[in-house]
């Protein structure tokens, strides 16, 4: 590794090796920054895009001490990691933890674990909710209530990092185009509702929220923490 590129902040980002974790690591990328993706699955466009990737569930707390330990300053934290259950699992109390444990707990171990290097660094964390941070869904009432309370989260760490010169904010994502959403948007019928619904008149794309995000992580940003951020095309406001 070249001089410059050691001297280059970093971006940590968990979930980073795909979806909208990965978008967020591209964006912050090709402005400059180091970004390193933790966690178990990729997706193509990683290869060769100068992301470094870590293997690394983000639920096992030695692992992600170990990992955190590594970093002697981290300018960007993105919590991006997590899952949704489908097929009515999340009203199964084991489906329901799963994806409480990912992400809520997941996010708030990182916040934790990496918070000495935020400090050296005076960071920024973002935290990935969701429109369903806000609405109910009747499909997933684990992946609600977790990203419900990502919120929550945000504004309690915003408070708690302020004196280590740390800012704590959130983008709450809307209908984008990724992995996990894919069945409802090759669905004609929900993808045609849902985009009605939409002002924008369209599905969003990932680079929407990695630009959102890659803002609320920068300097022009400054004076903004514990705010969770809506990217979905007025879909909230409809």
């Amino acid at each position: 590794m070249n001089s410059r590129a050691a001297s280059a902040p970093v971006a940590v980002i968990t979930g980073g090796g795909t979806g909208l974790g990965l978008a967020t690591g591209l964006e912050l990328r090709a402005r400059g920054l180091r970004v390193i993706a933790l966690g178990l699955d990729t997706e193509p466009e990683l290869e060769g895009s100068g992301i470094g990737f870590q293997r690394l569930d983000i639920t096992d707390e030695a692992a992600l001490a170990q990992a955190s330990a590594g970093f002697e300053r981290v300018d960007v934290l993105v919590n991006a990691a997590g899952i949704i259950a489908h097929g009515g699992a999340e009203f199964c109390i084991g489906g329901f933890r799963k994806v409480v444990e990912v992400n809520l707990n997941g996010t708030h171990l990182a916040c934790l674990l990496l918070r000495p290097a935020l400090a050296r660094a005076g960071g920024s964390i973002v935290n990935v909710a969701s429109m369903w941070s806000y609405f109910g869904s009747a499909r997933n009432p684990g992946y609600s209530a977790s990203k419900g309370a990502i919120v929550a989260l945000t504004r309690a760490l915003a408070v708690a990092f302020a004196a280590d010169g740390i800012r704590v904010n959130a983008v709450a994502p809307g209908w984008i185009r990724t992995r996990m959403s894919q069945t409802a948007f090759d669905d004609p019928a929900r993808s045609g509702q849902i985009a009605g619904r939409i002002p924008a008149g369209c599905w969003g794309e990932p680079v929407d929220i990695a630009k959102a995000a890659a803002f609320l992580a920068s300097g022009d940003a400054r004076y903004i923490t514990g705010v969770t951020l809506p990217v979905d095309g007025g879909y909230s406001a409809a």
